[in-house]
């Protein structure tokens, strides 16, 4: 299997692949789509988005999206940056492969490499196990989100 880093060329793939996993989450809709493909090629442009893909016989067979925030530094974030994996999606057709790992992994050693020492992300009760294989684990203070009306 070959992963790569995602391109610019990439983002009408990639802007499908968020939309399966929102499908799989039941939060369909639109009006995000536009939005999400110049994001995309804004933060692959600057560096402060991550995506590693594979490619499948006609697209993307999967992707692992990840991207860097900047935060006030701290003792585990010395250098303020983040890291946030915010999708890790295989087309329906490819799963059972292996590469949500081997996508995961690949965007890891990405963030170690550019000094990002924490990476926080949501899991589906699905992918929960692959996570907490990786070393992901639930921290002791609870998350709480606050959402406009």
């Amino acid at each position: 299997m070959n992963v790569r880093m995602a391109s610019p060329a990439d983002v009408s793939e990639l802007v499908r692949l968020r939309g399966l996993l929102f499908s799989a989450l039941g939060r369909g809709g639109d009006g995000w789509q536009e939005p999400a493909a110049r994001m995309f090629a804004e933060r692959l442009k600057n560096g402060t988005m991550a995506v590693f893909v594979i490619d499948g016989d006609d697209g993307l067979a999967a992707c692992a999206v990840g991207l860097v925030d900047h935060r006030l530094p701290g003792p585990q974030t010395p250098n303020g940056l983040w890291g946030h994996i915010s999708g890790v999606v295989t087309d329906p057709g490819y799963r059972r492969r292996g590469y949500a790992r081997v996508l995961t992994t690949a965007l890891l050693d990405w963030f170690q490499a550019h000094g990002i020492r924490r990476v926080d992300l949501h899991a589906s009760a699905e992918a929960e196990a692959l996570y907490r294989d990786l070393g992901f684990f639930e921290k002791r203070d609870k998350a709480l989100t606050w959402v406009a009306d």
